[in-house]
Protein backbone atom coordinates (compact mmCIF):
# COMPACT_ATOMS: atom_id res chain seq x y z
CA UNK A 1 0.00 0.00 0.00
CA UNK A 2 1.46 3.28 -1.12
CA UNK A 3 2.01 6.11 1.32
CA UNK A 4 1.23 9.63 0.29
CA UNK A 5 4.25 11.93 -0.15
CA UNK A 6 4.18 14.51 2.51
CA UNK A 7 3.69 18.13 1.30
CA UNK A 8 6.70 20.41 1.26
CA UNK A 9 6.90 22.83 4.14
CA UNK A 10 6.33 26.58 3.39
CA UNK A 11 9.93 27.42 4.29
CA UNK A 12 11.31 24.96 1.75
CA UNK A 13 9.08 26.31 -0.99
CA UNK A 14 10.15 29.86 -0.20
CA UNK A 15 13.83 28.91 -0.38
CA UNK A 16 13.33 27.23 -3.74
CA UNK A 17 11.57 30.26 -5.14
CA UNK A 18 14.27 32.56 -3.79
CA UNK A 19 16.98 30.45 -5.42
CA UNK A 20 15.12 30.49 -8.74
CA UNK A 21 14.78 34.30 -8.65
CA UNK A 22 18.44 34.66 -7.73
CA UNK A 23 19.44 32.54 -10.72
CA UNK A 24 17.25 34.55 -13.07
CA UNK A 25 18.66 37.85 -11.76
CA UNK A 26 22.20 36.56 -12.16
CA UNK A 27 21.46 35.57 -15.77
CA UNK A 28 19.92 38.96 -16.50
CA UNK A 29 22.95 40.74 -15.02
CA UNK A 30 25.35 38.68 -17.14
CA UNK A 31 23.27 39.36 -20.22
CA UNK A 32 23.27 43.11 -19.49
CA UNK A 33 27.04 43.11 -18.99
CA UNK A 34 27.57 41.30 -22.31
CA UNK A 35 25.29 43.77 -24.12
CA UNK A 36 27.09 46.74 -22.53
CA UNK A 37 30.45 45.28 -23.57
CA UNK A 38 29.25 44.90 -27.16
CA UNK A 39 28.04 48.51 -27.23
CA UNK A 40 31.37 49.80 -25.91
CA UNK A 41 33.25 47.72 -28.48
CA UNK A 42 31.13 49.12 -31.34
CA UNK A 43 31.60 52.68 -30.06
CA UNK A 44 35.37 52.19 -29.97
CA UNK A 45 35.32 50.97 -33.59
CA UNK A 46 33.26 53.97 -34.70
CA UNK A 47 35.63 56.35 -32.92
CA UNK A 48 38.67 54.77 -34.55
CA UNK A 49 37.07 54.97 -37.99
CA UNK A 50 36.15 58.61 -37.40
CA UNK A 51 39.73 59.47 -36.35
CA UNK A 52 41.17 57.82 -39.47
CA UNK A 53 38.67 59.29 -41.91
CA UNK A 54 40.71 61.18 -44.58
CA UNK A 55 37.74 63.41 -45.35
CA UNK A 56 37.98 64.93 -41.90
CA UNK A 57 41.74 65.62 -42.01
CA UNK A 58 42.86 69.11 -42.86
CA UNK A 59 44.22 69.45 -46.42
CA UNK A 60 47.94 70.13 -46.69
CA UNK A 61 48.74 73.64 -47.92
CA UNK A 62 50.96 73.36 -50.98
CA UNK A 63 53.75 75.90 -51.36
CA UNK A 64 54.82 77.59 -54.60
CA UNK A 65 56.71 75.76 -57.32
CA UNK A 66 59.51 77.97 -58.62
CA UNK A 67 60.99 77.11 -62.02
CA UNK A 68 63.52 78.57 -64.41
CA UNK A 69 62.26 79.77 -67.78
CA UNK A 70 63.09 76.68 -69.82
CA UNK A 71 61.24 74.38 -67.43
CA UNK A 72 58.18 76.62 -67.37
CA UNK A 73 58.34 77.13 -71.14
CA UNK A 74 58.42 73.39 -71.81
CA UNK A 75 55.08 73.00 -70.06
CA UNK A 76 53.49 75.74 -72.15
CA UNK A 77 55.06 74.38 -75.34
CA UNK A 78 53.35 71.00 -74.89
CA UNK A 79 50.00 72.78 -74.50
CA UNK A 80 50.67 75.00 -77.53
CA UNK A 81 51.43 72.02 -79.76
CA UNK A 82 48.14 70.54 -78.66
CA UNK A 83 46.48 73.75 -79.81
CA UNK A 84 48.22 73.78 -83.24
CA UNK A 85 50.93 71.41 -84.42
CA UNK A 86 52.84 74.21 -86.19
CA UNK A 87 52.79 76.49 -83.12
CA UNK A 88 56.08 78.35 -82.63
CA UNK A 89 57.04 80.68 -79.79
CA UNK A 90 57.58 84.40 -80.18
CA UNK A 91 57.98 85.42 -76.51
CA UNK A 92 58.66 84.04 -73.03
CA UNK A 93 58.16 86.22 -69.99
CA UNK A 94 58.06 85.84 -66.24
CA UNK A 95 55.13 87.14 -64.21
CA UNK A 96 56.12 88.67 -60.88
CA UNK A 97 54.29 87.36 -57.82
CA UNK A 98 54.87 87.48 -54.08
CA UNK A 99 56.20 83.90 -54.23
CA UNK A 100 59.72 84.96 -55.21
CA UNK A 101 62.01 87.71 -56.45
CA UNK A 102 63.70 86.21 -59.52
CA UNK A 103 67.21 86.54 -58.07
CA UNK A 104 67.89 82.88 -58.92
CA UNK A 105 66.25 83.11 -62.33
CA UNK A 106 63.14 81.35 -61.04
CA UNK A 107 59.50 82.39 -60.88
CA UNK A 108 56.25 80.61 -60.05
CA UNK A 109 54.49 81.94 -63.16
CA UNK A 110 55.74 81.92 -66.78
CA UNK A 111 53.82 82.98 -69.86
CA UNK A 112 54.72 82.16 -73.45
CA UNK A 113 53.20 83.54 -76.65
CA UNK A 114 52.83 81.22 -79.65
CA UNK A 115 51.81 81.73 -83.25
CA UNK A 116 50.45 79.37 -85.86
CA UNK A 117 51.62 80.65 -89.28
CA UNK A 118 49.34 78.20 -91.07
CA UNK A 119 46.25 79.36 -89.17
CA UNK A 120 47.47 82.98 -88.88
CA UNK A 121 46.50 82.93 -85.26
CA UNK A 122 48.29 83.56 -81.97
CA UNK A 123 47.65 82.37 -78.44
CA UNK A 124 49.41 82.63 -75.10
CA UNK A 125 49.73 79.89 -72.51
CA UNK A 126 50.57 80.55 -68.87
CA UNK A 127 52.01 78.00 -66.51
CA UNK A 128 51.45 78.66 -62.81
CA UNK A 129 52.86 76.99 -59.75
CA UNK A 130 51.99 79.96 -57.57
CA UNK A 131 50.33 80.02 -54.16
CA UNK A 132 50.00 83.82 -54.15
CA UNK A 133 46.69 85.65 -53.99
CA UNK A 134 45.55 86.82 -57.41
CA UNK A 135 47.92 84.51 -59.30
CA UNK A 136 46.65 82.25 -62.10
CA UNK A 137 45.38 78.85 -60.99
CA UNK A 138 47.98 76.10 -60.83
CA UNK A 139 48.79 74.37 -64.09
CA UNK A 140 48.31 75.57 -67.66
CA UNK A 141 46.05 78.54 -68.33
CA UNK A 142 45.34 79.17 -72.05
CA UNK A 143 44.78 82.72 -73.22
CA UNK A 144 42.45 84.12 -75.85
CA UNK A 145 43.16 83.30 -79.49
CA UNK A 146 44.07 86.32 -81.62
CA UNK A 147 45.08 87.04 -85.19
CA UNK A 148 48.72 86.77 -86.25
CA UNK A 149 50.69 88.60 -88.93
CA UNK A 150 54.14 87.24 -89.94
CA UNK A 151 55.20 90.79 -90.85
CA UNK A 152 54.79 92.01 -87.26
CA UNK A 153 58.36 92.30 -85.92
CA UNK A 154 57.23 92.29 -82.28
CA UNK A 155 55.88 88.76 -82.68
CA UNK A 156 58.62 87.20 -84.79
CA UNK A 157 58.57 83.45 -84.20
CA UNK A 158 61.72 81.46 -83.56
CA UNK A 159 62.86 77.86 -83.36
CA UNK A 160 63.09 76.36 -79.87
CA UNK A 161 66.58 75.09 -80.71
CA UNK A 162 67.85 78.67 -80.28
CA UNK A 163 66.90 78.65 -76.59
CA UNK A 164 70.05 77.18 -75.06
CA UNK A 165 70.59 79.62 -72.18
CA UNK A 166 68.20 79.46 -69.24
CA UNK A 167 67.00 82.39 -67.16
CA UNK A 168 69.31 81.62 -64.23
CA UNK A 169 72.32 81.74 -66.57
CA UNK A 170 71.12 85.01 -68.10
CA UNK A 171 70.78 86.42 -64.58
CA UNK A 172 74.38 85.50 -63.76
CA UNK A 173 75.58 87.38 -66.85
CA UNK A 174 73.44 90.42 -66.04
CA UNK A 175 74.83 90.48 -62.51
CA UNK A 176 78.31 90.99 -63.92
CA UNK A 177 77.16 94.03 -65.90
CA UNK A 178 75.60 96.23 -63.26
CA UNK A 179 72.97 93.97 -61.76
CA UNK A 180 74.99 93.22 -58.65
CA UNK A 181 75.25 96.91 -57.82
CA UNK A 182 71.48 97.38 -58.21
CA UNK A 183 70.69 94.54 -55.81
CA UNK A 184 73.36 95.70 -53.38
CA UNK A 185 71.61 99.07 -53.08
CA UNK A 186 68.06 97.71 -53.26
CA UNK A 187 68.04 93.97 -52.42
CA UNK A 188 64.23 93.80 -52.56
CA UNK A 189 64.20 94.65 -56.29
CA UNK A 190 62.51 91.88 -58.29
CA UNK A 191 64.31 90.60 -61.39
CA UNK A 192 62.02 89.70 -64.28
CA UNK A 193 62.74 88.16 -67.67
CA UNK A 194 61.59 88.52 -71.27
CA UNK A 195 62.90 86.44 -74.16
CA UNK A 196 62.17 87.38 -77.79
CA UNK A 197 63.68 87.48 -81.26
CA UNK A 198 65.68 90.48 -82.48
CA UNK A 199 64.93 90.60 -86.20
CA UNK A 200 67.63 93.25 -86.79
CA UNK A 201 70.47 91.06 -85.53
CA UNK A 202 68.76 87.67 -86.06
CA UNK A 203 69.37 86.44 -82.55
CA UNK A 204 67.31 85.29 -79.60
CA UNK A 205 67.70 87.69 -76.68
CA UNK A 206 67.10 87.54 -72.95
CA UNK A 207 66.13 90.88 -71.46
CA UNK A 208 67.01 90.73 -67.76
CA UNK A 209 64.95 93.46 -66.12
CA UNK A 210 65.73 94.78 -62.64
CA UNK A 211 62.18 95.70 -61.73
CA UNK A 212 58.66 94.33 -62.16
CA UNK A 213 58.52 95.75 -65.72
CA UNK A 214 60.50 97.66 -68.31
CA UNK A 215 58.71 100.94 -67.60
CA UNK A 216 59.82 101.19 -63.95
CA UNK A 217 63.05 99.18 -64.16
CA UNK A 218 66.36 100.26 -62.66
CA UNK A 219 68.43 98.33 -65.19
CA UNK A 220 67.86 96.24 -68.33
CA UNK A 221 70.57 93.90 -69.57
CA UNK A 222 70.42 92.07 -72.92
CA UNK A 223 71.98 88.59 -73.04
CA UNK A 224 72.25 86.26 -76.02
CA UNK A 225 69.85 83.37 -75.33
CA UNK A 226 71.84 80.97 -77.51
CA UNK A 227 75.39 81.65 -76.29
CA UNK A 228 75.00 83.42 -72.94
CA UNK A 229 77.15 86.31 -74.09
CA UNK A 230 76.53 89.82 -72.87
CA UNK A 231 75.05 92.03 -75.63
CA UNK A 232 74.46 95.45 -74.10
CA UNK A 233 72.93 97.43 -71.28
CA UNK A 234 69.55 98.59 -72.56
CA UNK A 235 68.90 101.01 -69.71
Amino acid sequence: MNRATPCESPSAAFSAEKSRVRNENSWLIRRSMIAAGCVLFLLSLLTACSDNNPAETKPEVKGPELLTARSGFQKTYVAARGWNQDARPYRIESIATSDGNGHDGKWAVWRAGFASPAQRSAKSFTWSGSAADGAPSRGINPGTEDSYSPSNSSTSVWDVAFLKIDSDQAFETAQKHGGDKVLEKAPDTPVTFVCDWNHNTNELVWHVIYGSGRENSKLNVAVNASTGEFIRVEK
